[in-house]
């Protein structure tokens, strides 16, 4: 089952993707933690985790792939969200210092094209954050959330993937070890369940996080270049409204 924008949002609504986004987007700013002056963007649905960056950007915008569909974002500004094909983006080459990649390797219909896209966008100091269901984990095997849903990786998979773009890991790290479940003990406990995964149960996270940097050989097979890329536009129809980001 194909996730679309709208029910990724609403996952983040609920008390469950609330502990989920201030965990990773804990991890996330663990790693990027002065972004003055640069440019980042979102791909996916990242748009949970990127708020906190505005105030500091130079520049920050949202790629919302067509298979997911759009959500204007962010709530009540000028829309910094577009709508585009997965692994054609309207950006100029080397343009992006700030890459974070949530809710969208998995759900991608070829991973390749989108990793090479990745790679042409970054700057040759850019550094891409790429969030994935971790295979051995438990939250890829139950569906009730969208870590639940598309392809999962190991960490060998997803590093064989990334090397073959020219980006090489510097990073690695985990995330989610609390159980995919929305009772209200089991929130309470999340917390102290992520601090005691992380030190002693790796292996079991529900996503692997990792950051990589942009190693200057272009890719065989890279993506169009920016002015060949036909832009797409931000939809609002079946549950996809203006103003519906909470974030």
């Amino acid at each position: 089952m194909q996730l679309d924008a709208a029910h990724l949002r609403d996952f983040y609504r609920t008390p469950l993707g609330q502990i989920v986004r201030r965990q990773l987007a804990f991890r996330i700013r663990a790693r990027w933690k002065k972004l003055d002056g640069l440019t980042v963007f979102g791909t996916g649905f990242a748009v949970p985790y990127l708020g906190s960056f505005r105030a500091e950007a130079k520049c920050i915008g949202s790629l919302m792939p067509a298979r997911q569909g759009a959500l204007v974002w962010p709530q009540g500004a000028r829309c910094q969200s577009v709508l585009v094909e997965e692994h054609h983006w309207p950006l100029p080459d080397n343009s992006v210092d700030r890459l974070l990649a949530v809710h969208t390797l998995e759900a991608a219909e070829r991973t390749g094209p989108v990793l090479r896209e990745m790679w042409r966008v970054l700057a040759p100091d850019g550094r891409l954050i790429l969030i994935v269901p971790n295979r051995r984990g438990v939250w890829s095997r139950i569906d009730a959330t969208p870590f639940g849903h598309g392809l999962p990786f190991s960490r060998g998979q997803l590093e064989q993937q990334l090397t073959g773009a020219l980006l090489t890991p510097i990073d690695w790290s985990g995330g989610l070890y609390f159980p995919p479940v929305g009772n209200r003990l089991a929130l309470r406990m999340a917390g102290t369940i992520e601090r005691t995964g992380s030190k002693f149960a790796a292996a079991a996270a529900g996503v692997i996080i990792v950051e990589a940097r942009k190693e200057l050989m272009a890719p065989v097979g890279g993506g169009l270049r920016a002015q060949e890329i036909r832009v797409l536009k931000p939809v609002e129809s079946g549950g996809v409204r203006r103003g519906s980001l909470p974030f």
